[in-house]
């Protein structure tokens, strides 16, 4: 019984646009003791969710009570060459480039493989989850045979890269178990490793999060770190460089989702025009995508330390708007990328925001710029 009725799951998910499907037991994961000394290194910086919830992590029926089984699932996004921004751009990771954010299509498929589940045994208990529970699902996945996680800590898939999204159903069904994946593929390679402009990988298969340009785009609510900034390049949300550099993405299957297919408006995005938005604005143009993640005063905090990176003087009139935005986050970046314009004009805003700044953040990062500029 178990046989057919796992076969019939993974055939379901085919159906329904998950590329791969494999299963495994639900059982305490190994990798809770890394996980331990992940955080006691503040590697997870302002991610709190994750030591708040460290104790669900120790076995999935922390997130299902009774649960037998974990189907592991993974879907394609975007592997195309990605669109290299022009000066006033900025580049957004290839997984937010569609229409819609991937939370809501995943979790609307595993809704229908649930259901599915429930038609062949109604009794059947499920949850599915798309990285917002306290579940391991590297290692889950690595052990339903879909991949091995690689020296950037990522799920890598001989045949699929990493350009993918991990999803899981689980049940409180015993179902049959695929074989684990138990190789590691990266060999020698250091690709991933050297590449990073940040240096986030304190060692292979470790990753410090408070130096990736992904956290310090997304997940970081406070000013970005000065000695960072100049790392970030032209990232405006998210990064890819350390899984655009491995080998295994060279021939990475594109996506078979027209949600996730580039979007011009996505990558690369204009600039200046995001100071132009005011949170009603923002809101109606990014509700649905992964870039709401950031809110407005961290994705214009990024936009600003781009252009600041790209030191042209064209985006002065964009970054003065900033400097007068209501949030010190977006204040303060502006006022660092002015300084680096090295103009007379941007000396000048900085010096007629100056003789009215009250913030202390803002004004340390003004007197900065002013001196460096």
């Amino acid at each position: 019984m178990s046989d057919t009725l796992s076969t019939q799951l993974k055939q379901r998910a085919t159906e329904l646009g998950f590329q791969h499907c494999g299963i495994c037991p639900a059982v305490t994961p190994t990798g809770a003791a890394k996980l331990d000394d992940w955080l006691a290194a503040g590697y997870a910086g302002q991610m709190h969710y994750i030591a708040d919830r460290r104790a669900a992590y120790d076995h999935p029926r922390h997130v299902l009570d009774g649960v037998q089984s974990i189907v592991m699932l993974s879907m394609h996004y975007s592997s195309e060459e990605a669109a290299q921004p022009k000066p006033g751009q900025g580049q957004v990771s290839r997984y937010a480039w569609g229409t819609d954010d991937y939370h809501n299509l995943i979790r609307d498929r595993l809704h229908q493989l649930a259901d599915f589940l429930r038609q062949l045994i109604p009794e059947a208990d499920t949850r599915g989850v798309i990285d917002t529970a306290p579940l391991m699902e590297r290692e889950f996945a690595q052990l339903a045979g879909l991949g091995w996680v690689g020296k950037n800590t990522l799920l890598l898939s001989k045949t699929a890269g990493s350009y993918f999204f991990l999803a899981a159903l689980l049940t409180d069904q015993q179902l049959s178990y695929d074989d684990p994946h138990t190789t590691d593929h990266c060999g020698t390679c250091t690709a991933c490793l050297d590449a990073c402009p940040t240096d986030a990988f304190p060692q292979p298969y470790v990753l410090d999060a408070t130096r990736c340009i992904s956290y310090l785009t997304i997940e970081l609510q406070n000013p970005i770190p000065v000695e960072l900034r100049p790392g970030m390049g032209n990232w405006l949300f998210g990064c890819d460089i350390c899984q655009d550099v491995c080998p295994w993405n060279n021939h990475a299957p594109p996506t078979a989702e027209a949600a996730f297919a580039p979007c011009e408006e996505m990558n690369p995005i204009e600039l200046a025009a995001l100071f132009d938005l005011d949170e009603p604005q923002f809101r109606v143009r990014f509700r649905h995508t992964p870039l709401w993640r950031s809110h407005r005063r961290g994705l214009l905090r990024n936009a600003a330390i781009v252009l600041g990176n790209q030191q042209e003087v064209s985006a002065l009139p964009a970054l003065n708007r900033g400097l007068q935005d209501e949030e010190p986050l977006v204040r303060g970046a502006c006022a660092w990328a002015l300084g680096e314009l090295n103009d007379a004009q941007a000396q000048q805003a900085l010096q007629l925001r100056k003789a009215i700044e009250a913030n202390l953040h803002v004004k340390t990062e003004i007197a900065a710029a002013l001196e460096s500029s």
